[in-house]
Formats: C-alpha cells, structure tokens, sequence
C-alpha cells in the first residue's frame, strides 16, 4: 500500500520518513504547548506583576526574530559545553543538539506565540459575569479556570493547537541550526524539501511541496473555521 502510494505520487521513501518525521515532531510539539502555553496564557491574562508586560514579549519574540537568531541561541545552550546542554549531557550521556529532544525544544519555543496569543483571546472572550458566577459558589481558581474557563473557550484554544501545530510543520531556520539534517532523526520535511531543491530534483520536489502545501491549506482552513465560530 505505502509503495502504491509513493509510486503515484511520486515521492521516494526518504520524503515520507521526513513527513512523518515532522508530523511526530509537530504532535509532539502540539501538546507541550497546550501544557505550557494555556497555563501561561492564563496567567498572562491575570497577573498584576509589573514585569509581566516584559515576559509576554519575550513570548511573542519568535515571531519578529529571525528563526536563524533563536536556532543559535539554542544550539549554544545545548552544546555539551553550556548549560543546560552541559546537564543533559551529564544525566543522559548523550547531546541535546542534532536530537530529537533538541527539535522538541526548539519548536516549543519557536511555536509558543503562535498556541499562546490564540488562548489569550479565547480567555478573554469568556463574560466575566460566568466566571465570577462560578466563584460565588465556592469553587476555587484552579477548578473554576479547568471546568468553566477553559471550556467555554474550547475554539479559541482549539485554533491556538492547530495552529502551533502548523507552524511546526513549516519551521526550517531553527531546525537546521538545532538538527541540521540526519534522516530519521532531524531531517524534517522542510530540510527535506531543501535538498531535493539543492540536488535540481525538481519533480520530486514539486510534489512534495504539493503534498505540504494541502497539508497546510487543510490545517489552516480548520484554523479560520474555529475562530469564525468563536466570533
């Protein structure tokens, strides 16, 4: 079935490692900032701390930065001669850059404003009156913020998930700095795509953007329905 599949569209196996590659990396990416960046989003949205304006814009710094700046900020703190690469190296044996692990990093914090501003909005476009509602009762923040708050904003942080996941499909500057390109374990679809340009196989090529292209088109479009509907 996979060779059928390949053969019609053209696409040699490497390219189909690389996409799963990035879909694991993007899945994996996803949930790390539903963890982080809800949370984060919430307490953005709430904290009186006066050096809370200065954290959200290094939140929001990815998507002003060049993707090259933030790749080798981080692949000199995960060299084994920094921390914390000095500390992941020491407790696994092993290096944080040209690693998986590293790419998952990289991604959390070069996709976080993309899931995080999303969640903001949806926060805030919950009535006040409802969450108040729900703490006149007794229940406190942590259950009012899981079983009121963020229900009632599910499209918002629905949105804010896809996204980051799409976004980490189309990251190239920061994954090459971080895991340059070794198949099966850091050549992701764009790397990928790169060097099948690099080689002038430019068929292949064009079918696999193609393939990335609807991906995203796909991704997106659930992006502007949820939002649409949140409106």
């Amino acid at each position: 079935m996979a060779d059928s599949v390949s053969s019609f569209l053209g696409l040699p196996a490497p390219l189909w490692q690389s996409l799963w590659l990035t879909l694991r990396l993007a899945a994996i990416t996803t949930i790390v900032l539903g963890g982080v960046g809800l949370p984060l989003a919430h307490w953005l949205n709430t904290t009186r701390w006066r050096l809370a304006p200065a954290i959200e814009t290094l939140v929001a710094l990815p998507i002003v930065l060049p993707p090259t700046v933030i790749g080798f900020y981080l692949l000199v703190a995960f060299s084994p001669h920094h921390a914390p690469g000095s500390w992941w190296r020491e407790a696994t044996g092993s290096s944080l850059a040209f690693s998986f692990t590293g790419l998952v990093i990289a991604s959390v914090f070069y996709s976080l404003p993309f899931a995080v501003q999303p969640f903001q909005a949806a926060l805030r476009g919950v009535p006040r009156e409802l969450l108040d509602a729900g703490a006149t009762l007794g229940a406190p923040p942590s259950r009012v913020f899981l079983r009121l708050h963020a229900p009632l904003a599910w499209r918002g942080i629905a949105a804010g998930l896809t996204l980051g996941f799409a976004h980490t499909l189309g990251e190239f500057g920061v994954v090459l700095m971080i895991g340059g390109s070794i198949p099966g374990v850091t050549k992701v679809a764009s790397i990928a795509l790169y060097d099948e340009v690099q080689s002038l196989a430019y068929p292949t090529a064009h079918a696999f953007a193609i393939t990335l292209l609807v991906l995203s088109f796909l991704l997106l479009s659930m992006v502007t329905l949820l939002q649409r509907r949140q409106r």
